[in-house]
């Protein structure tokens, strides 16, 4: 995919029994990207977005408001290789990880 974005996600506030992960992994499969979501033991929402860039910019853009319930603070974003996809299982498809 010659525009692959791959962007890495922090969100802070109250993002995590909100429903936050879920209402993550069904924002990007809408979008048709790639990547994985997991709650931080730190209280933090961390993720990886991959696909074309427009899709990644829209999500990125909508993870600052989040799901009903969300209240989103802080949004620490950098680009990241595909290589981040790994903690995800690397392939297709968008996960709800394990919490680290």
């Amino acid at each position: 995919m010659a525009d692959l974005k791959v962007v890495h996600l922090t969100l802070r506030g109250r993002v995590q029994g909100v429903g936050y992960r879920a209402w993550c992994a069904r924002e990007a499969q809408a979008r048709g990207l790639r990547g994985w979501v997991r709650n931080r033991r730190s209280g933090a929402v961390e993720g990886v977005f991959a696909g074309p860039a427009p899709a990644v910019d829209e999500m990125v853009q909508a993870c600052h408001t989040g799901p009903a319930g969300a209240r989103v603070d802080d949004v620490l974003q950098h680009d990241a290789a595909e290589t981040a996809l790994a903690a995800g299982g690397g392939g297709d498809g968008f996960h709800i990880l394990e919490t680290v």
